[in-house]
């Protein structure tokens, strides 16, 4: 992908984020998360019902790149299972952080895929997929 395109979707995700919004429904299971680095501070809420993720949502204070990854995870993650959350956040984290990872599973999260030429930012990428991570791991 184009690093045009790859800006495109990221800017597209920050000005228009999906799933923006913490419902106030106790069946959600919510997490906050903030950055010691930057200005990033972001709550991530999901509601998992029989192993699946019906819904995930976001909502906080964070730059564009933390904004448009919380933007992108949850659209990635909404309506799938816990297993393939796990592995979608798995290969999103190798990925940021330079391992093998398995690409064909990140969708639009592939366009962080350069995140790591800029170490300062991969927090940034990095902070909504452990919330998710947590969230998972909690249920």
């Amino acid at each position: 992908m184009d690093s045009k395109l790859k800006r495109d979707i990221m800017l597209d995700n920050y000005e228009n984020p999906q799933n923006r919004g913490i419902p106030l429904d106790d069946s959600y299971v919510k997490i906050n998360s903030r950055s010691d680095s930057c200005v990033d501070n972001i709550d991530i809420a999901a509601k998992i019902k029989d192993g699946i993720i019906e819904d995930i949502r976001f909502d906080g204070e964070a730059c564009a790149i933390c904004t448009s990854a919380s933007s992108i995870i949850t659209k990635e993650l909404k309506g799938k299972t816990k297993e393939e959350a796990k592995s979608i956040i798995d290969n999103f984290e190798r990925m940021i952080n330079e391992l093998p990872y398995n690409d064909e599973v990140l969708g639009e999260l592939n366009i962080y895929n350069e995140v790591y030429k800029q170490p300062s930012r991969k927090n940034c990428a990095l902070l909504p997929a452990k919330s998710v991570k947590k969230i998972i791991e909690s249920k």
